[in-house]
Formats: C-alpha cells, structure tokens, sequence
C-alpha cells in the first residue's frame, strides 16, 4: 500500500467484499481486501448465476428488495455485458400451485416496479402452440414469459476485484485474517498469508463481509457479540445434457410452491436448480444430499418429456447462503435481502458487518455500506459505480457477438468458439493476452479446449489464478470440458511462474 495506514480492511472476497473494495477504492479510500482462500470459493461461485429481480420474492412481500434488484439488473447489464446477458424465461402455469390471476399480478408489478429500457416485458403464451411449450408434458396450455438475465457469478467476483486494484486498493488472496483488536481508534489486525507468514496492518474501519463465516468472525477472532445471526441455508444445482433446443429458461412451479429454473449453460448443458434446505454443517464444503438430488430430478421429469436420473448428471454443486436470520420459520422464507450491523462505539474504530444479500444487489449493497461510513470518513468522494463499466465491458453497444467476430478477423486461428468464449469471460480484456499474438503457436501450449498458457499466465498475473481449480472453476467453467489430469498439468503450469 502506498500509505502505512488504511482507512478499510475488508475482510471476505465474495461479491460483497470484492464490490466494497472497488467502491472504497474509487473514491480514494486506502483499501486492503484480503480473502482466506481464493476470490469467490464459496457461496457467490455457486449461485443459480442469474441477474434477477427475484419474482418469487413478491410473494413475502419484498417489494423494497425486489424493486432494488430490477434496477441493479438494468445496470449491471449496461456495465457488464461480457458476463451478464438476457435470457428469457417461460413459466408453464400450474393453477393447483397459484391461480392465474395472481401470476399475472405478480408479472405486471416485476414489469413496474422499476424502469426497465433493456428488457422486453413479460407476456402470456398459448404453450400448445408456442414452440417452447414443445418440450414440456401437456400438463397446462397457459404459459407466461418474462426476462432477467444470467451471469457468470465467479468472473463478477473477480472483475470487481481487478477493478478495485486498478483503483489503488491491494487485493490478497490466500490470506486469513487471524485477529483483530481496537487500539488508539484504529483496528490493528494480525494477517496469515499463503506462505503462513504473519503481518500486522492498521486500519480506520474494519468490514466484515465474511459471508456463512460473519457471525463466527465477530465471536472468534473479532472477539465481539451481536444480537444478529446468521442462517445457513443450502442451495444445490445438477448440470445436465441439454434438455431442450432454444437459449430461453424455464421456471418450474413445484407442488411445495418452490420454483425450480432449468437454463441452458455453456452452450450444450442444462442448469437446474435450486433447493432450498436448512445448513447445519460448517460452510466450507456443502454437499449435495441425496434427497436434493431426487427434488431435482422429480421436478424435471414431472414437467419435460425428456426424463433423467441420476446417471445423467454431469455435475453438481452446492453453496451455502448466509442469510440474515429474521426468524422465518421455512428455509425459502428467510428473506434475501441484506442487512447491517455498525458497531462503532464513541471514540473506538468502527467495524460493519454484512449480513446476508444476493448477487444482483451487491453494487447497491456496496453504496449503502459507504453511505454508512462517511461520518467517519470526512471528505468522502460521491457514489460512482453505477455507471462505470467493469473490467472488459466496455465493448461498443455491449454487443459482444460482434465483438468476438471482430477477435476472429483479427486472429483468425482462434476460431470461432474460442474467440466467442474469450469475448464472454474477458471482454476488451481479451487484448491483453492477445496483442502481438499472430499465431496459435504464440498462445503457447494447449491444455485442452482452447485454453493456453497466454491465457492461463494472464488469469494468474492480472486475476490472483493461484491453482488449477482457481482456473477451471472459477476464472473459468472449462473443468467441464477437461480430463481431470488437466488440473495438475495446470498446477504445475503455474508453479513455474
């Protein structure tokens, strides 16, 4: 850091602390994020990856979170384009789980509720003749259709990150922070680095966005009681073969009331999910259960022609969502929104802790908590990131088709799936590894599906890639396409670095 002194130490590399730092660093404010693992290694890596307003939120009456979220959506969009497109979903109607009339009530406020310039408006379609009714069991002729988008939930998490460097913060990954105690009106904390070597840094005001882990940060190593708790719920997805042709989503109503999504993923896959269950375990590694997997499956086959089993999951996942206990007696009721808890007694250091949130509101997250601690920050500069585009995304008119046909005339032997691929996960960011590139051969080796050393030394340079699985779960989804040797072929790629 350029100053001995910080004014945030940020403690959590989800989307929450990743969106803070950049926020923080924008508008000046000596910055360190430190995360203990890798950026994005739990909850905000294994989300459903959508940009969403949250329609079934309306039924518990959040429509304050639902309304934040439908506005984030639109800017996220503009700021984002590389990672975040629309995607349109069909609702096949089942009137024994919510009568049509409340659906369409339900639609017509997800329309209104905020501004909305880059997305068509939802409409009912006769699923007997529309195309995408095809697919699906005749169990109804009443369909709905409405918009959000998908994103990739990780690559968010990182390029928040990258911008936040880029902006004068220090980003630390495989960094824990051990303890932290208040001394002189400043937060002296002590750090465990990757190497397990310990350091000390002092800071003005210490976040604790620590996600499943923010409760046990307060009680453990801050030393400190809150009234306010955390409740782990799981969400679990499988990854199928492509159950159907066509690039819109469908929103299954489950007899439980539960909505389950099926959307098509990486080009030939079907993503279905979530659950909803209570967490007891400890957040770090989730594991889909059995009877998960059966909800899944049951909720697919009780709506598509096309069955599955268990034998046809590709993969799965699970991620575990710190949400702010409010005392809802189901899982699914617990609200999504986020909540804040600011301990700043006289003359002491403040700390805030971020309870709960979602992907999509994570920017909107972010200003709040700076609005929060501008009394203690005196010459605080104004809100800025709704406008400015994310790492990469400030391709022209966010199209990034034409931006990846662009990348093939100009380096042709990328070929077209690859120079799509490149285009989607990096944006104009592309060209730092590409400039000066006019062969395959100067990408250097292949480790499989068009994934290179180029490639690969610039995730671990410029976006903190530390291991194979950093690269091929998280900076990218390319584990799917890859033997399971290519991880340590990577490894040790980059322990050569």
């Amino acid at each position: 850091m350029a100053r001995s002194e910080l004014d945030l130490l940020v403690v959590g590399g989800g989307i929450n602390g990743a969106g803070i730092a950049r926020d923080a660093a924008g508008r000046g404010l000596a910055t360190l994020l430190v995360e203990q693992d890798d950026l994005a290694a739990h909850t905000s890596s294994w989300s459903t990856k959508l940009i969403h307003g949250g329609l079934r939120y309306l039924e518990h009456g959040e429509f304050r979170l639902v309304r934040e979220a439908l506005m984030e959506r639109e800017r996220l969009l503009a700021i984002a384009p590389h990672i975040i497109h629309p995607l349109r979903f069909v609702l096949p109607h089942d009137v024994a789980v919510r009568p049509a009339w409340l659906v369409r009530a339900g639609l017509f406020l997800y329309d209104h509720l905020a501004s909305r310039s880059r997305l068509p408006a939802s409409a009912r379609i006769d699923l007997a003749r529309d195309p995408r009714g095809a697919p699906l069991e005749p169990l109804t002729r009443v369909g709905f259709a409405y918009s959000d988008c998908a994103v990739d939930d990780a690559r968010l998490v990182v390029l928040n990150a990258v911008d936040a460097r880029e902006r004068g913060a220090e980003v630390r990954v495989g960094t824990r922070l051990e303890t932290a105690w208040r001394e002189d009106g400043h937060w002296l904390a002590t750090l465990r680095g990757p190497a397990g070597e310990s350091s000390q840094v002092k800071a003005r005001i210490l976040v604790n966005a620590a996600g499943p882990w923010v409760a046990q940060m307060l009680n453990g190593r801050l030393g400190l009681d809150t009234a306010k708790s955390v409740r782990l719920v799981k969400g679990s997805h499988i990854v199928v073969p492509r159950l159907y042709d066509g690039a819109h989503a469908y929103v299954l109503q489950n007899p439980d009331r539960r909505l389950v999504f099926a959307i098509p993923y990486q080009g030939d896959l079907t993503l279905i999910g979530t659950t909803d269950v209570p967490h007891d375990g400890t957040p770090e590694d989730p594991r889909i259960s059995p009877q998960e997997m059966d909800y899944l499956i049951a909720s697919i086959n009780r709506w598509f022609r096309r069955k599955i089993a268990a034998a046809d999951v590709v993969w799965h996942f699970s991620g575990v969502r710190p949400l702010f206990d409010d005392g809802a007696i189901s899982a699914s009721a617990v609200t999504r929104d986020y909540v804040f808890d600011l301990d700043a007694p006289a003359g002491c250091a403040p700390l805030l802790s971020v309870f709960g949130g979602k992907l999509t509101t994570y920017r909107r997250l972010a200003e709040h908590a700076l609005r929060d601690l501008a009394p203690f920050l005196p010459g605080l500069g104004p809100a800025w990131t709704a406008d400015e585009a994310l790492p990469g995304g400030d391709i022209p008119d966010g199209d990034v088709a034409s931006f990846a046909r662009g990348l093939l005339r100009d380096k042709p032997f990328l070929g077209a799936a690859r120079a799509l691929r490149l285009a989607g996960a990096y944006g104009t960011r592309a060209c730092a590894f590409l400039d000066g590139v006019s062969s395959e051969a100067g990408l250097g080796r292949d480790f499989g599906a068009g994934l290179t050393e180029a490639e690969v030394s610039y995730l671990a340079r410029a976006e903190w890639a530390r291991t194979g699985a950093d690269v091929l779960w998280r900076r990218s989804k390319l584990g799917l396409r890859l033997p399971a040797a290519a991880t340590a072929q990577i490894d040790a790629f980059l322990k050569t670095m």
